[in-house]
């Protein structure tokens, strides 16, 4: 059987990327508006909190993401949201400023419909939603 390669960028495998720390790093590696020198496991050199801060105080909308090349939003919207509370709940366990999360919540914003976002967030209080955080 055929390897699926197509969720992939340059030989890394999105499949392999399971932590928000990494789905970050990647983030910020194919991000036009980043450096292009970033790996998987790594900063880029000189990013510093008040270049996320920057980044965050200057977003408008989602910018395109290689994950997600169609029309279809449907999957990007789910995948942020999920992003956004994994990446949350891992920061805040570690004890750590949960700033760098807010990249999520705002794409998982301009991409879901509200309604959507608020069925979720009653799920979650009930305890019957179905995404893994």
């Amino acid at each position: 059987m055929k390897s699926d390669n197509r969720f992939s960028r340059s030989g890394v495998s999105l499949a392999a990327i399971t932590s928000p720390q990494d789905r970050t790093s990647y983030l910020l590696r194919v991000s036009p508006a980043m450096s292009s020198s970033v790996t998987l496991n790594q900063r880029p050199a000189g990013l510093k909190m008040e270049d996320i801060q920057t980044k965050l105080d200057n977003y408008r909308t989602a910018p395109f993401d290689a994950r997600f090349p169609n029309q279809n939003q449907t999957k990007n919207c789910w995948s942020n949201y999920l992003d956004f509370h994994r990446c949350q709940k891992s920061l805040t366990a570690k004890g750590v400023d949960v700033t760098p999360c807010d990249w999520y919540r705002r794409v998982y914003k301009s991409l879901c419909p509200m309604s959507w976002v608020q069925k979720w967030e009653d799920q979650r209080a009930d305890g019957t939603f179905p995404g893994k955080i």
